[in-house]
Parts: structure tokens; C-alpha cells; sequence
């Protein structure tokens, strides 16, 4: 194994999560041990470094891996912080009075995490990792539970509870199946619910296919699709947070994807607040619908000449 796989499985066993147990990683791993391609993990040790003339310099120098200036800001937020989290690293060990962003910040191994890395390879590793993480825990079970206590639930009309991660986003779709159904399409059921960090989080591929719509194509319906069965519409909604209303162009793309389905289609666009609508106004097609979290008891229509229903 090459000393950057050697790094890449110490942050594994350390309980690092696995955004950090990258290449990038490996690299500040090695740099702050101080650990050349021919050495061994048992003379690793304890230097302060900077990012820039330190560690960035060192990748350069020692392994020819050379950085761009400007992936500086890399190395601290997506890497250093969390090493620092999971008492890999100390932050300005040498002088912990320096101010935010000074010039002189500098980073160096905990001793706790040394003396386990020093191990590496011996038959004492598996036991060294066990005590480390017992003293500190791991950062990524942390992360685990952060995410979790964070997450946003959503009872489906079937009893099912689906869990969104957090996030604006998935606020407004929380509410859209919340809120918006209760009070203007009542009766019905989810056939999809995106997620921002699952695309597809629930897809009721069965129905979809009985009101002949492409199940291979269901990643590019919007946000969330509602049916109500009484009436056969099919209410498809679009989460809009930073881009995405419901536009001519996004309209002439679904009624060419949905040209096999039957039911009658309701567009609407969802916002969480009125600033965010105004954004997006002059991009909204007519004959669509707009629905405010901030209010969602009413309904803006872009019909002029009736309310909700089928184009």
C-alpha cells in the first residue's frame, strides 16, 4: 500500500467520516506526521505547520502533489476543521490566544492521535484505534446523529413516514404534503417525493405506470406529485427555494413527458415565502398555480379567467 492509502485507512479506523477519507485528507495527514513515501507510521511526529507554507508546501515538496493557492480555504474548512473536531489536530496549539483568520493560525496532531497512528501496521493498531475512539468518539457517528436529529418527518395519507433531510428545501416540501393537500387537494395521495440527498426518496411506481407515466423518467417529474383519485388530477409541484418555478419551458418538457397520462394536470409552484416568489415571478407560466408556505390558506392564480384545476 502507498503511504496515501496507509493515511486514507487511518482516518477510516479513526471514525473519521467519509468526506474525510479522501486524497486531500491523506495529504494533510501525512503532512502534519511529518511522514515521507519511505517512512515508517512509527516515526511519525508532532509539528505545528500552517496550511499554505506548511502543509500545502509539504504535499509539494515531499510527495510533488501541488495545490492551487486558492485550494487554501479546501484544506481548512473540509478538512482541518473536522480533524480538529475529531481531536486529530489541535488548532494554534502554540499559541491559543491568536485571533480568528490571524496570519500565524497553525494546526498540529493531538497527542492522543499520534500515539495511536504510530501504531499503524503493528499488531497494537486495532487496539490503539479502540482507545482512541473510546477517549474522543467518533465524528462521524456525531455527524450520524446530528443528521438524524435534524431531519425533517413527512406522514405520507397511507400512514407511511418518510424522512427529509434538513434544509429550506425540504421544508417547503414537508409542507406542501402537510398544508398545501389538506387545504387544496384533499384526498390525495403521494405518487413522488424528492429529497435533496435522495432524488427519489418515495416513488409509487405502480400508479405511476397504471396512469402511463414513463417510470424510467420519474427523476424528472417535479419536486412532489399528488393524485386525487375522485377527480383524476394529478398535481405536480414544484419546491422553489433558489431556482425551479413551474416556467413555460418547464411546462412544455412535462406536458411532452406526461402526453400518455390521462389525468388532468395541475401545475404549481411552492415558495416558502413571498420575497422568494418575487424572485422568481416574471418566470412563471400562465395557467399555473403559486402556493406561499407563509400563507397557506391562499392560493395565487395565474389563470385570469378561473380558479385551480386541469390546463
Amino acid at each position: 500500500m502507498s503511504k496515501i492509502d496507509d493515511a486514507k485507512e487511518i482516518l477510516k479506523e479513526l471514525g473519521l467520516p467519509v468526506a474525510q477519507q479522501n486524497e486531500i485528507s491523506a495529504y494533510t495527514l501525512l503532512a502534519l506526521c511529518g511522514i515521507n513515501p519511505r517512512d515508517k507510521w512509527s516515526k511519525a511526529t508532532r509539528t505545528s505547520q500552517k496550511v499554505s507554507k506548511g502543509i500545502m508546501a509539504f504535499c509539494k515538496e515531499v510527495y510533488k502533489k501541488e495545490y492551487a493557492p486558492n485550494t487554501r480555504e479546501t484544506f481548512r474548512r473540509q478538512v482541518l476543521h473536522q480533524f480538529v473536531q475529531a481531536r486529530i489536530a489541535d488548532y494554534n496549539p502554540d499559541n491559543p490566544s491568536l485571533p480568528v483568520n490571524s496570519p500565524n493560525a497553525h494546526y498540529a496532531m493531538t497527542n492522543e492521535a499520534l500515539e495511536a497512528i504510530k501504531t499503524f501496521g503493528t499488531k497494537v493498531w486495532k487496539e490503539e484505534t479502540e482507545r482512541f475512539k473510546s477517549e474522543v468518539g467518533e465524528l462521524s457517528k456525531k455527524y450520524l446523529k446530528a443528521r438524524k436529529q435534524t431531519l425533517i418527518p413527512v406522514k405520507l395519507s397511507n400512514g407511511k413516514t418518510l424522512s427529509l433531510s434538513a434544509g429550506k428545501h425540504n421544508e417547503v416540501q414537508a409542507a406542501i404534503v402537510h398544508d398545501f393537500a389538506a387545504r387544496f387537494a384533499k384526498g390525495s395521495e403521494v405518487l413522488y417525493l424528492g429529497d435533496t440527498a435522495n432524488k427519489d426518496l418515495y416513488v409509487d411506481k405502480t400508479t405511476l405506470k397504471d396512469l402511463g407515466i414513463p417510470i424510467t423518467e420519474h427523476s424528472k417529474l417535479p419536486d412532489v406529485v399528488l393524485y386525487d383519485r375522485k377527480k383524476n388530477w394529478l398535481y405536480l409541484i414544484e419546491a422553489v427555494t433558489s431556482h425551479g418555478p413551474v416556467s413555460p419551458k418547464r411546462v412544455v418538457e412535462l406536458e411532452e413527458m406526461l402526453k400518455d397520462c390521462k389525468a388532468g394536470k395541475v401545475y404549481v409552484s411552492a415558495f416558502p415565502d413571498f420575497a422568494e416568489f418575487k424572485k422568481h415571478s416574471t418566470n412563471i407560466a400562465w395557467e399555473t398555480e403559486v402556493w406561499v408556505v407563509d400563507f397557506p390558506e391562499h392560493m395565487i392564480h395565474f389563470n385570469g379567467d378561473r380558479f385551480m384545476g386541469p390546463r
